[in-house]
């Protein structure tokens, strides 16, 4: 493999900030692929089919953008910013690749480590989920707490505090649940109900949404937490709840052309509604009272 020229091929114009490299690319080193290890619980996929720009990329002009890593106590070193860029190297035939070596402490990593693919543009629930709460959970272990630490932790991404609590509580879903809802067969709003419910009421609603393809509304998502809240639910009345006839909506549309032609140009809006509510009751009120009606 031909030698890369690291000022050529690494703009460090855009990192120094971010990553602290010095101008002269000191901190940036050329390590062997088997010397990095996955991020530890990791919660981004890495998906050959989705990098084929990336590998066609890396082969023609190299790595640009250096991966972030740090040392492991067992040799090697740890990567928090690269997993895909390590392995579009491994299918462009490539052996090594840049990277920035940084002293991070594990809730340091983990932070850098979520901010940095958190703006993904292909993002399944489930990878925000765990995602979110591991940066939460790293958050606190340094004394943050509260409503706008939701905001900070959603701020690299763009999304408010209520997103990424909703996310968090996503995360305490079992990971059969969690994969119905990238799949869409449960709602991300009904998955937040659901994601108070023990582990044995999880695996009843695992189950009717497999074997029955069973729809779970947000409505009876409530309705299921508020039982389980109470300490009521069981098995056969979370199937019950999930049996009830649903109200059928109704939506009726009254045509401009056919409406306005009994009523005169400069009539408001609400005057057209007064009064089609004002005949549909005395309409009633003839129909309820005539000749032959038991009152």
């Amino acid at each position: 493999m031909p030698k890369l020229d690291l000022k050529e091929n690494i703009k460090l114009s855009s990192y120094e900030e971010i990553l602290g490299a010095n101008s002269d690319g000191e901190d940036i080193k050329m390590l062997p692929l088997d010397s990095l290890k996955p991020f530890s619980k990791h919660p981004f996929r890495v998906v050959d089919e989705e990098m084929t720009e990336l590998v066609e990329s890396i082969k023609e002009k190299g790595v640009l953008t250096p991966a972030i890593v740090r040392k492991c106590m067992d040799g090697g070193y740890e990567i928090i910013s690269g997993h895909r860029r390590k392995r579009a190297c491994e299918l462009a035939g490539i052996n090594e690749m840049p990277v920035v070596i940084k002293e991070l402490d594990d809730d340091e990593a983990t932070i850098l480590m979520v901010d940095a693919n958190i703006q993904r543009e292909r993002i399944l629930p489930s990878e925000k989920a765990h995602a979110y709460s591991m940066k939460y959970e790293a958050w606190k272990h340094q004394g943050k707490k509260g409503g706008s630490t939701l905001d900070e932790i959603g701020e690299a991404a763009g999304e408010v505090g209520k997103t990424v609590q909703r996310y968090i509580w996503l995360s305490n879903l079992s990971d059969k649940l969690l994969e119905f809802v990238d799949d869409k067969r449960l709602s991300i709003k009904a998955g937040d109900q659901i994601s108070f419910l023990n582990d044995e009421a999880q695996e009843w609603i695992e189950e009717l949404i497999e074997r029955n393809n069973t729809n779970i509304s947000e409505e009876d998502a409530k309705k299921i937490r508020k039982y389980s809240d109470e300490n009521q639910l069981t098995k056969a009345l979370l199937i019950e709840i999930l049996s009830e006839e649903k109200p059928k909506e109704r939506k009726i549309v009254l045509k401009n052309e056919r409406l306005l032609k009994y009523f005169p140009a400069d009539i408001s809006n609400e005057e057209i509604e007064k009064t089609l509510i004002m005949l549909l009751e005395e309409w009633q009120r003839k129909s309820t009272s005539g000749p032959g009606v038991q009152k």
